[in-house]
C-alpha cells in the first residue's frame, strides 16, 4: 500500500492531525482527531480487557508521568539512555547515527581492481533501499559509467555509527538534509530523556524527568501491590500510559514520535518458572495481533540472537510487522530476569523480595521445620539463604506501543477495491476496534424515513457509537463511511414504511439484506460479537449497481 494515501485518508476522516498544524505543525507530536480517538481508545480497551480484567493473574496500574528522579538512575536511564547524534554544521540539522546509512561506490573497473582515491558517497535516514531511493538518479548514472563494479560487488554499505570509519571516508559523507559534505559531526552521547524542574526554582536540586517509559513505575510500586493487592506469584501488572522520548529523529507517521503511549505487562515469576513464562507470553500476544486482524503474512515472532539480548536478558523476542516502510517492531516480550527490582532494591534500600507463604506451608513439613527463620538460620553464610522460598521475582515485560498498534490495524484495514465500477477506499477494522459501529441512513428525507432513522440511531446510541447521516445521495453516504471502518449501514426506505424492516448493510462485502425494526439493535450486537452475516437478500453485484447509481 502507499503510506501517503493512509496518511492522506487519515487527516481527510478525521483520524489523526499533525499537532498545532495552525503554527506550522512540531516534529514528532500528533493529535487524535474525532475518529482516531475512538480506534486508539478501542485498542487500549481490548488490550486491557484481554490482559488485565479478564485474568485472575493480573492487576492494573496508573502511574504518575514525572517520578523521582532517582528511579531513573536506578534503571539506567540517566546514564546509559542515549543515542549516537550527529550535527551538520552546515544546516543545523540533527541525525542519529545509528539510522543514517551510507553506500560508497569506488571504480574497481581499472587494472587489478584499481580503486578510486575519491569515492562516491551517498547518504539517508533509514536503510539502503532509502539511500537508492533518495538518490536514483546520480546512482544509475555512476552505474552507467562503472559498469563493470554495478555487475560485480556493488558499493559498500555502512552505518555512521561504525568508529572504523576513516576521517577521509567521514568527510565525503553528504547530510542527509542539505547534501553538504564534510560538515557532520562525528557521533557523540545525546540523552533521549525530556528534563523538567519540580517547583518554584530551576537548580540542579529541583531537575526532573517526563518518563521514557511505564515500566519503571510498576517496578517502585512492586511492594505496594504485594501487600494491598492480595496477590501471590506467578502475577502480572498491567499500565497504559504516555511515555516520552526526545527522539533525534521522528519519522514514519505515528510510528516513531516524542510522544507515545504504551500498553506494559510486568509480570512476576519464580526464577525457576520464568522460562516457561515467557514463552507463554511470547506466544499469547502474537496470536492477539492475528485474532484480531493482523495477517500472519505481514506479522512475524522474531527471537533475538544472543548477541541482541541485553545483558541481563535471557529471552527476548519482538513481534513485527511489515509496514509500507519497512518490517519494524510492533511489540517486544522480554525475560528481564530479577535485574530491575534487584537495581531498585539497590538505589532505594528497600527490601523488594517476595515470600512464599504457600510454598514454604506446602514444604516445611518435609524439611522437618516449624519456622521460617530456622531455614534462613541453617543456611547462613550462603548467597541466598532464604531460596527457593524468598527471592526477588524474575519478570516477563510484554511491551507493546497503542500508537504503533493504531498505525499497524490501520495499514491492515487500508483497502481500494472496485464497486459498481468506481474504486472504493476502505477501512476494514475488526469490528471490536471499528470507531463507529454502525451507521444510521434515511434513504429520502421525506415520508418520515429522517423520523423514523433518528429513532433507530437514538435507540442505537444506547448501546453503541454510531454515526446519523441524511446529507448527500446513499451511495456517497456508504463510501463516507466505508472509509471511517464503520461495519454494519442501516437505511431506513420505501419497504420501511410498509412492513417495519431496514436495510442492513456489510461493509466489506456490501451484501444487503432486511431486518425487523424491533430486531436492530440485537443484530448489530451479534455481528459485532463475531456471528456471520446473512446471505443477502439481493446479490452483492445488484446491490453495489444500486449504491454506484445513487451516488
Amino acid at each position: 500500500m502507499d503510506m501517503d494515501k493512509l496518511v492522506s485518508l487519515c487527516k481527510r476522516r478525521g483520524f489523526i492531525f499533525p499537532s498545532s498544524e495552525i503554527y506550522g505543525g512540531i516534529n514528532g507530536f500528533w493529535d487524535y482527531g474525532p475518529l482516531g480517538v475512538e480506534l486508539k481508545r478501542n485498542i487500549k480497551e481490548a488490550w486491557w480487557r484481554d490482559n488485565v480484567q479478564m485474568r485472575d493473574d493480573m492487576v492494573g496500574l496508573d502511574c504518575s508521568i514525572i517520578m523521582h528522579p532517582k528511579v531513573w538512575e536506578a534503571s539506567g536511564h540517566v546514564g546509559g539512555f542515549s543515542d549516537p547524534m550527529v550535527d551538520c554544521r552546515e544546516c543545523k540539522g540533527r541525525f542519529r547515527a545509528d539510522q543514517m546509512t551510507a553506500l560508497v561506490f569506488t571504480d574497481r573497473s581499472g587494472p587489478q581492481g584499481a580503486t578510486n582515491p575519491r569515492p562516491l558517497v551517498f547518504s539517508a535516514i533509514g536503510e539502503r533501499e532509502d539511500v537508492e531511493r533518495e538518490n536514483t538518479k546520480a546512482i544509475e548514472k555512476f552505474k552507467k559509467s562503472n559498469a563493470a563494479q554495478a555487475e560485480s560487488s556493488g558499493p559498500d554499505v555502512i552505518r555512521l555509527d561504525n568508529l572504523a570509519i576513516t576521517d577521509e571516508l567521514y568527510a565525503l559523507v553528504p547530510c542527509p538534509s542539505c547534501k553538504a559534505r564534510g560538515t557532520l559531526t562525528r557521533p557523540r552521547s545525546f540523552n533521549l530523556m525530556f528534563e523538567t524542574n519540580i517547583g518554584a526554582l530551576e537548580d540542579a536540586s529541583s531537575k526532573a524527568y517526563l518518563r521514557p517509559e511505564t515500566a519503571q513505575g510498576i517496578f517502585a510500586n512492586f511492594k505496594n501491590v504485594v501487600d494491598t493487592g492480595r496477590v501471590k506469584t506467578p502475577f502480572g501488572i498491567g499500565q497504559i500510559g504516555k511515555s516520552f522520548r526526545n527522539e533525534i529523529n521522528p519519522r514514519n507517521f505515528i510510528f516513531r514520535s516524542r510522544e507515545f503511549e504504551q500498553m506494559e505487562i510486568e509480570f512476576f515469576c519464580h526464577p525457576e518458572e520464568s522460562a516457561k513464562w515467557y514463552q507463554y507470553w511470547r506466544d499469547q500476544r502474537f496470536q492477539w495481533y492475528v485474532r484480531h486482524g493482523l495477517r500472519s503474512d505481514r506479522l512475524r515472532l522474531r527471537e533475538h540472537d544472543a548477541n541482541e539480548l541485553a545483558f541481563y536478558s535471557t529471552g527476548t523476542a519482538d513481534i513485527e510487522y511489515s509496514f509500507p516502510f519497512g518490517v519494524s517492531e510492533l511489540e517486544g516480550i522480554a525475560n528481564r530476569g530479577s535485574y530491575d527490582l534487584t537495581q531498585h532494591q539497590k538505589f532505594s534500600g528497600k527490601d523488594l523480595s517476595y515470600f512464599d507463604e504457600e510454598r514454604w506451608e506446602r514444604d516445611k513439613a518435609g524439611l522437618g521445620l516449624t519456622s521460617f527463620k530456622e531455614y534462613v538460620k541453617k543456611r547462613e553464610g550462603e548467597e541466598k539463604p532464604g531460596y527457593p522460598y524468598q527471592y526477588i521475582p524474575h519478570v516477563i515485560e510484554p511491551s507493546a506501543g497503542a500508537d504503533r498498534a493504531t498505525l499497524a490495524f490501520l495499514c491492515e484495514a487500508y483497502n481500494e477495491d472496485e464497486v459498481g465500477g468506481e474504486v472504493r477506499n476502505v477501512l476494514k477494522f475488526h469490528p471490536r476496534f471499528a470507531p463507529i459501529k454502525a451507521a444510521v441512513f434515511p434513504l429520502v428525507k421525506k415520508d418520515g424515513m429522517p423520523e423514523k432513522a433518528e429513532a433507530i440511531y437514538r435507540d442505537l446510541q444506547r448501546h453503541f457509537p454510531v454515526f446519523f447521516d441524511e446529507k448527500g445521495a446513499i451511495g456517497r453516504r456508504y463510501r463516507r463511511q466505508d472509509e471511517a471502518g464503520t461495519p454494519f449501514g442501516i437505511t431506513v426506505d420505501g419497504q420501511t414504511l410498509t412492513d417495519d424492516t431496514v436495510t442492513f448493510r456489510d461493509r466489506d462485502s456490501c451484501r444487503q439484506w432486511r431486518v425487523p425494526l424491533a430486531g436492530v439493535v440485537q443484530a448489530v450486537r451479534d455481528l459485532l460479537e463475531g456471528g456471520p452475516v446473512p446471505s443477502a437478500d439481493r446479490p452483492a453485484a445488484a446491490a453495489a449497481a444500486e449504491e454506484s447509481d445513487a451516488t
